[in-house]
Formats: structure tokens, sequence, C-alpha cells
């Protein structure tokens, strides 16, 4: 796997946009988190929201379902804090902080495979949209021709079958039924 790919592999879309999240970048960087995030926070002027945020708890928990995180948060190992994803525009502001020769060639890949995703998505988005739209209302379609051929499967002796039951059981509800008193077993009272 060639250093784009292992970058696009770490590519999400969240909030609908592509983003990287500080762990991974930490590890492409070959920093830790946490003095990512340090030189971040120092330079937190550069990144506005729109260029970096922070995941919320119902995130987090869909990339753990997702086993992109295996642990969660905890005091006792795993990731501590929720995790902060950088945009496009906030991976150019960090190319912009680390300087390391490392950084440098990380950020050549990153830029690289976000074009790379771009590419690959404006390649023929009419067509790619138009191709799932028709597909998704086929297997709709055929959803609904199975729904309605089984509903009008009953044939007409069933029909009758149900009407005659159907007929029977009000029959029995309107009717008085004139059943004679029982005698009744045990102590009477009343004797």
């Amino acid at each position: 796997m060639n250093d784009i790919d292992i970058v696009r592999s770490k590519i999400y879309e969240i909030r609908g946009q592509k983003v990287m999240l500080d762990r991974d970048l930490a590890e492409l960087y070959n920093v830790t988190t946490s003095n990512l995030n340090k030189a971040v926070k120092r330079n937190i002027k550069r990144f506005p929201e729109d260029f970096m945020f922070q995941l919320t708890q119902m995130e987090f928990d869909e990339l753990k379902a997702n086993l992109i995180f295996q642990n969660g948060t905890s005091n006792w190992g795993g990731t501590r804090k929720l995790p902060y994803a950088f945009t496009e525009q906030g991976l150019a502001m960090l190319s912009g902080l680390l300087n390391s020769d490392i950084a440098i060639q990380v950020n050549i890949n990153i830029m690289r495979a976000f074009v790379a995703i771009r590419k690959m998505v404006t390649a023929n988005p009419v067509a790619l949209r138009l191709s799932t739209l028709e597909r998704n209302f086929e297997e709709l379609k055929q959803d609904l021709e199975e729904i309605f051929t089984d509903y009008n499967d009953i044939n007409e002796d069933t029909r009758a079958q149900l009407e005659a039951i159907n007929t029977a059981l009000a029959d029995l509800q309107t009717e008085k039924r004139n059943i004679p008193a029982r005698k009744r077993i045990g102590f009477d009272p009343d004797k």
C-alpha cells in the first residue's frame, strides 16, 4: 500500500465533510496526539469551526461502532478526550505549523489524497447520482410489485372462505343464545 492509499484510508466523512482525525494525523506525523493538539491550541486562531471541530459523543460512538476506535474514552487507556477532526483547509493550515521533513512529506501525501478523492467524486457525479437513483428506484419498484403480488395472491376460494368465517362470527355476536340455567354445585345459603 503506497503512502497516498494509507492517507486515503484515514479520511472519513463526518458532518458531510471529508476529514482526518487528530489521532491519525499524529501517527502520520510521527508525534503524539497530545503534542499535535497542543500545537493546534497554541495557534487556535488559525483553526475556526470550518477548519477543525471536536467530535460529539454520538459521532465518536459511531466511529467506535465502525471499529475505527477500539477503545472508548476512559481514564485507564484508550482515547481520553473526544478527538478533533480536521477538514482539508484545516490540514493546509496545520501544514504551516509543523515544519519537520516528515511533516512536509506527509502534508504532500495528504493533499494528493484529497485531490485524488475529489477527482473520483467529480469524475462523473451526475451519472453516479443518476445510476444510484435509478438503481434505488428499481429496487423500490420491485419491492412494491412483490408486495402487491403477495396481496393479490389470495384466490377466490380463500376469499369466499374468509367471507363465510366473517359472516359466521357476525351472526354469533348478534345471536342471543338460549342456554338453560344450570344447577349450581356447592353450598347454597338460601336453602
